[in-house]
Formats: structure tokens, C-alpha cells, sequence
């Protein structure tokens, strides 16, 4: 078999470093991390046959199909968890949820991030270096770069046909197209972090020194859409053996993620931005593009367009809770709608699902509460821990489909004042319970989302007989079931995420719970909706059919079209009828429909809104108070801070600048 590149290099710098190991232990030690940095084995060894003095080689990794599908699942394993919050920096580095402040035994990276402690010394959750994310077993180094020599290395080996002679002309193919796919989404991944990024398009040699040059957005952004585009002709348009390959990549999902990647160069951040005029490398080559282009715009909307007519073309549509045979009201049937829309494992409407990464933060999401056959498991198994400020409460419309501020028909001025439950609002708040007004009147998402003192929160062991009557229902006060008292375990704002807990887990009674894990949504139908409403909206400014895909969303969370809504309800009732109206309409209804999955964080960035939005006071309830009267009170738990434009963009870090003299470090760091 003739060796790639990286393989010739590889083995010479081996060889090299034995001899010299042999003489000097220190050498070896020095030389066993590097090689672990260069991920040339890294996460591979179930994958890579090992020869008998243990030395990492990829001469058999593509002698058979078996070895070989070995080393794509390899290519695979670099793929982001983000099922996990502490690994999800997009969920846990803004201001959706905050963890407790009088501990930082629950900190991790994201959180410091949102908590304004990233540095250029020691970058938190840096993914140019693979290091400080967190401290769980496969996570520290795993470096993206070496996922792209992976893939670039697997694409090389497997384009010649001698390696690997019983893998099928097919399947060769498919195997090619997704490594291509799989390189262009970890640029994506780099790319929404780091802005200009290098281009790995190849195998390179193995050298002493790192030299890596960054390279502009544009060119940037066209190559991962090239490589993307490379992939389609030979991805399936779907998974035919869902036992074995969900989460594969199919046609749909690089679809979509190239429309990701072009509504992302299309934003403010990266269209049009004179911040970064005067950001170039070390030769003078300007790295941003400060010249705003409206095609980059036509470019995100086409490309959103085709990735929704080959979801729904594949069977995709947007999830709705059906077939009950728990006799539920409607109003839970709708809740059900939307939070199963990212619970339900493999639902119709999620397009990529991440197999290598399943959701199991329900109990730190969840609060110990109070149902209908009594108090569900104890509060050291059930936290409740992560919390969402008033202004996300604040953030979902009025029962209307409106901003509560512009819903001319429901005073929340007084968003706190005290009033109690009634039987007709029993499915959303338990009746006679007095709790803030500001959870009174409000859309079906902010009761599918969201728990609070007084709140239902219905889960199918709630009571005997799995209806939505007397089920679970949350008290937060000082003291109580879910409030604050316990050493580590208490919410800091008095609201929950509920959205993210499924409901036929089982959490009732003294044992630990039973969770209903499921592969992370990593793109929901519903996302490529609104992209292409917000695309339309630039291309084609206050576009009818921008506001067409909105209502689909609307509709599916229990609420009037945008027009009717607003001309009916709102105090700007022509809101929707201009570019800039329609504009704030659409960020909005994203900040809603995907809270609490990762995505305002870079929503905010791209937009450029994270200055406004990351610079105001984080607030909760009084979680110390015992009465209904001293809880529902506002208090200030900290003030984020985000300092622009040095915050939109990630520090690549002193030790990375240091050693690679090529590279520029990002403005403001």
C-alpha cells in the first residue's frame, strides 16, 4: 500500500523520536504528550491496530472495509457533545442559565465564560488547542484540528482504490462524502468561534513547528460550502437502517448546516462589520470584509430553501403530540408539542440528532416537586439547579403571541405583584396558588419551557393515572420542596427548565429516577423555518412569505399568525409591515422557539446584539423569602459584562500565538 504524506513524515519523526528516547526517559515522557497533542492516536485506539512495542500506525487501517469503517467512526468522534451542558457552550455560556453563586463547585468552562472570565492565558472552552472544557475522560484534548487530519487522512486513503478492495463503489462513496462533510463542519464549528480560521484541505506534513496561517472569512466561508457541496451528490437522503447508522450523515443535515453556515456570513457580525476593518495577519492580508452584501443574504436564503425542501421531501415535519390515550387537555397536549419536539427520540422534526451525544442533564434541570400521588424523588437526586433569569421569563410573549410590553390588552407593568391561580388556569398554575403576575396570561412555550413557584409541571407519573389532573406542581419558597435550603442543590432564580426534562421519565418515589435520555437536537425542522424567514426578510424586506414560515412555528406553539397577532393585540400593530419590524419579530420568535438549546448564545453574537443583551443585570426572585409577598421580589444576582468588540470573538490564546509565528491573535485580546 503506498503511504499518505502523513504517514511518510509521520513514521520518519517516529523513528527519529525512539532513538532518541532510548537515550534520554525525559525525551520520551516529552514525546509521548506531544504525539498525544497531535492526536496521531488520540481517541483512535479502538480504531488503529497497535503493533506489539505499541507504536500507532495506519498501515492496516485501511487494508479491509472493516478497519477502515473503524477509522471513519475516528472522523466521527470529534463531533461537539451537546448533550451535555457542561460541554455545550452555546447553552451554558450567555444568559439562559445560571448556575448557583455561592458555590463555584458547579462552575465549569461555558458558565465562566458567561460569568466573564475568558482570558487569553488560559482560554476557557478553547477548541483551537482542545483544552479546558471540562475534566471528563476524552474531552480535554480533543482537538478539532486533529479531527480535520483525520478525515483529511481517511479521504486520501480511501480515494485510492486499492486500499480497503472489499468496501463497494457505493459505499466507498458515501463514506467519502461524509468525511468531506465532517471536515467542513469542524471549519463551521471553529469558524462561528474564531471568525478567520485556517484552511485544513489536506494532509500535512508533520513539521516542529506549527505555521498555519489564518485565512479571510470569505474564503473561509467558501470552502466550507465548496467541500459541502462536494459531499451531496453521494450522501443518502436518508437513514434506511435506523438501527445501526441514525445520526449519519445524510443530504438533509448538509443541507442544513450549509444554510447554517451562510445565514452565519450573512449576519451583521460577519456582513458588513467595520470593527474588524483593520484586522489583517502578519503579511498584510485583510482578514474581514467590511463591505455589507446583500447577496450574502440571497445566498443564506436559497440555501435555507433548499435544505427545508429536502427535509420535508425525506419526510421531516414539524413535531405534534398525537394519538393520546391519557385523555390530556389541550392545553398540555400542546405543551407536549413543543417540548417533545426536542425530547422525543428521532421525532419527525429533528434533522441531525446527535448519536454520540445524548441529554442527560434532567436532573439538574428538574426541582423536586409536589404531585398528585405525592412528593417526587428527594431533592439530592432532583436539583433543579439550572436557572433562568427574569428577563428570559420576561422574554416569551403574552398568551396573544405578543411582547408583553406591546400587548395592549394585558397590563404586566407590575410584573410581580401577587394573584392566584384559578380552575380554568389549573393546567398551567395550581389553583388558589399565588404566584407573580408575570406567570399569569402568557403563551403556551412559556409554560412548556419554564417552572416556577406554583407552576404545574406535568409528567406522566405525576398521579395514579398519568393524566394532567392534580399532577406535579412546584413550590420554590425558602424551605420548601423546591426551594432554597439544601447545601448545594437550590435554584437561584426561582425559575426551572422544563423543556428539556422528558415527560415519561420516571421520577416518582424514593428511588432514583429513570431517565428518558435522547440523542441531542442538534437541528430541528423548525430552525431551518425561521432561517429562511429571516433571509427572506433581508433579501426581500417585510417579504409575505418570511411571515408565512414564522406562522408555521406560531401555529405549532398553540398562537395566531404574526399579522393577526399583532395587528390585533399589539400597540405597534404595524410592526410586521416593515424590514426592520419584521427583523425584531424574527429574532424574537428564535429567542423563544430554541431557548435553552444553545442557540441565543451565537443568535446574540451574529447578530450583534450580544453587547446590548450581555452587558444588563442578571435577576431572579428572592429565593430567601418564605412568604409569597418576600419572594416575589427582584434581585440582582450579578452583572455580566461583555466588552465589544473583543468578546464576539474567542482569544486563540498566548500559547498558540506564541508558537505558531504566523498567526494573529483576535482584536481586543
Amino acid at each position: 500500500m503506498k503511504k499518505s504524506i502523513l504517514t511518510n513524515n509521520y513514521l520518519k519523526v517516529f523513528r527519529a523520536i525512539v532513538k532518541k528516547s532510548a537515550i534520554n526517559p525525559i525525551y520520551k515522557l516529552s514525546t509521548f504528550i506531544l504525539f498525544i497533542y497531535s492526536g496521531i492516536f488520540y481517541s483512535c485506539e479502538d480504531y488503529l491496530n497497535i503493533v506489539p512495542d505499541n507504536v500507532a500506525t495506519i498501515d492496516n487501517a485501511f487494508t479491509l472495509r472493516n478497519e477502515a469503517e473503524k477509522y471513519l467512526f475516528t472522523c466521527y468522534s470529534y463531533l461537539p457533545k451537546h448533550g451535555d451542558g457542561w460541554y455545550n457552550v452555546g447553552m451554558m455560556g450567555a444568559d439562559e442559565i445560571i448556575l448557583p453563586q455561592a458555590t463555584e463547585g458547579q462552575w465549569h468552562a461555558a458558565f465562566r465564560i458567561a460569568m466573564g472570565q475568558q482570558n487569553k492565558d488560559y482560554p476557557y472552552f478553547n477548541e483551537w488547542a482542545g483544552t479546558n472544557k471540562g475534566s471528563g475522560a476524552g474531552y480535554i484534548y480533543l482537538k478539532l484540528f486533529t479531527g480535520m487530519r483525520h478525515c483529511n487522512t481517511f479521504i486520501e486513503e480511501i480515494s485510492d482504490e486499492n486500499n480497503a478492495p472489499d468496501l463497494s463503489l457505493n459505499e466507498r462513496a458515501r463514506w467519502l462524502a461524509e468525511a468531506k462533510f465532517l471536515n467542513a463542519y469542524y471549519h463551521y464549528h471553529l469558524f462561528r468561534m474564531y471568525g478567520p480560521i485556517p484552511i485544513m484541505d489536506g494532509v500535512p506534513p508533520i513539521t516542529e513547528e506549527p505555521t498555519a496561517h489564518r485565512m479571510p472569512v470569505d474564503s473561509v466561508v467558501n470552502f466550507i460550502t465548496n467541500t459541502i457541496d462536494e459531499s451531496l451528490e453521494n450522501l443518502p437522503d436518508r437513514i434506511i437502517a435506523e438501527n445501526t447508522e441514525l445520526g449519519r450523515i445524510t443530504k438533509p443535515i448538509a443541507l442544513a448546516i450549509k444554510a447554517k453556515v451562510l445565514l452565519f456570513a450573512a449576519s451583521p457580525l460577519y456582513n458588513g462589520n467595520t470593527d474588524y476593518a483593520n484586522f489583517s495577519d502578519k503579511e498584510g492580508i485583510q482578514l474581514f470584509n467590511s463591505t455589507f452584501d446583500v447577496t450574502k443574504w440571497e445566498r443564506a436564503r436559497d440555501a435555507a430553501k433548499a435544505a427545508i425542501e429536502s427535509a420535508e421531501q425525506n419526510g421531516h415535519a414539524l413535531y405534534e403530540y398525537s394519538n393520546d390515550v391519557l385523555n390530556l387537555s389541550d392545553v398540555t397536549k400542546t405543551q407536549l408539542s413543543i417540548r417533545n419536539s426536542v425530547t422525543e427520540r428521532w421525532n419527525e422534526e429533528v434533522i441531525w440528532g446527535l448519536s454520540n451525544s445524548y441529554f442527560f442533564n434532567h436532573n439538574l434541570a428538574m426541582p423536586p416537586m409536589v404531585g398528585g400521588t405525592g412528593t417526587s424523588t428527594s431533592r439530592f437526586v432532583l436539583g433543579g439547579i439550572w436557572s433562568a433569569p427574569i428577563k428570559i421569563a420576561k422574554m416569551f410573549y403574552s398568551e396573544n403571541g405578543v411582547p408583553i410590553e406591546e400587548d395592549k390588552t394585558l397590563d404586566f407593568s407590575d410584573y410581580l405583584s401577587l394573584r392566584a391561580g384559578t380552575e380554568e388556569e389549573k393546567y398551567n398554575i395550581y389553583p388558589t396558588f399565588e404566584t407573580a403576575r408575570l406567570n399569569f396570561d402568557r403563551e403556551p412555550r412559556f409554560y412548556a419551557n419554564l417552572g416556577f413557584d406554583g407552576g404545574m409541571w406535568y409528567m406522566k407519573d405525576g398521579n395514579s393515572n398519568g393524566d394532567d389532573d392534580e399532577n406535579y406542581h412546584i413550590e420554590s419558597k425558602n424551605a420548601e420542596t423546591a426551594g432554597y435550603g439544601h447545601f448545594t442543590n437550590w435554584n437561584e432564580t426561582g425559575y426551572f427548565i422544563k423543556k428539556l426534562v422528558h415527560w415519561e421519565s420516571s421520577t416518582s418515589g424514593s428511588t432514583d429516577p429513570s431517565w428518558l435520555t435522547y440523542p441531542w437536537p442538534e437541528i430541528r425542522l423548525a430552525d431551518l423555518y425561521l432561517m429562511y424567514a429571516e433571509a427572506l426578510n433581508e433579501a426581500e424586506p417585510a417579504s409575505s412569505l418570511a411571515i408565512e414560515y414564522i406562522d408555521r412555528v406560531r401555529n405549532r406553539a398553540g398562537l395566531e399568525g404574526v399579522a393577526e397577532s399583532w395587528s390585533t393585540y399589539s400597540s405597534n400593530p404595524s410592526k410586521y409591515t416593515t424590514q426592520d419590524g419584521l427583523r425584531e419579530i424574527i429574532h424574537q420568535e428564535r429567542m423563544i422557539e430554541f431557548a435553552f438549546e444553545g442557540q441565543r448564545f451565537w443568535d446574540l453574537r451574529r447578530w450583534k446584539k450580544a453587547a446590548e443583551e450581555l452587558n444588563k443585570d442578571i435577576t431572579g426572585l428572592n429565593i430567601y423569602g418564605k412568604t409569597a409577598e418576600t419572594y416575589n421580589t427582584e434581585r440582582v444576582i450579578f452583572t455580566q459584562e461583555f466588552i465589544t468588540p473583543r468578546d464576539y470573538l474567542w482569544p486563540i490564546g498566548n500559547y498558540d500565538i506564541r508558537r505558531n509565528p504566523n498567526l494573529v491573535e483576535n482584536p481586543g485580546w
